[in-house]
């Protein structure tokens, strides 16, 4: 492989998860709406998030309509889109969902603070955490974004990234991680 030139790049032609039928279902967010019992700024909202994967969150609301509810600290979001975060793709830390999933920490003015012990809740049973994971999941996060702020204060780049990096690591999900770390 070493000295023969790549081809050509695809990645103008290569469609993001989602994109493949967006439009059509941005056609019909009216008719989302009505049979997930949403508002159209809610479905919009989630169109704008998902793509067409959207189906698959209004799927989990209609199984779970209570999820179809204003996250509390982040009504801009619904309870879902936490839920979602850890059954479809991934996330597997408090920290995660708030910061990369839904970006809660970067679009709420207390970066996710009011929400964190809500979401917490919401995806505890679906982690498998207890009530101390739980606990120390909140714990890493207000720890992360206190570091955050703290960073922000600081006189120059080097002594910021210092101060952000002071918040702990986060702790292991659940006791098989633990059992996974400690294996010989």
């Amino acid at each position: 492989m070493l000295g023969r030139k790549p081809g050509p790049c695809v990645t103008e032609d290569v469609p993001l998860v989602g994109a493949d039928g967006y439009q059509a279902l941005r056609n019909q967010r009216r008719t989302l709406a009505a049979r997930s019992g949403l508002a159209v700024n809610r479905v919009d909202h989630l169109l704008d998030r998902y793509g067409s994967l959207v189906l698959e969150v209004l799927d989990i609301v209609a199984a779970e309509p209570e999820l179809g509810e204003p996250l509390p600290g982040a009504e801009d979001y619904l309870r879902v889109e936490a839920v979602y975060a850890v059954t479809h793709e991934g996330a597997r830390h408090l920290d995660d969902i708030l910061t990369r999933r839904l970006r809660v920490s970067i679009e709420t003015f207390d970066r996710g603070v009011a929400a964190a012990p809500h979401v917490a809740d919401l995806v505890r049973g679906h982690l498998g955490w207890d009530a101390a994971q739980r606990d120390r999941e909140i714990d890493h996060y207000l720890k992360r974004v206190e570091a955050e702020r703290e960073s922000q204060r600081q006189p120059d780049d080097q002594t910021a990234d210092a101060a952000r990096k002071g918040a702990p690591d986060v702790v292991p999900v659940s006791h098989v991680a633990e059992a996974i770390e400690g294996a010989p």
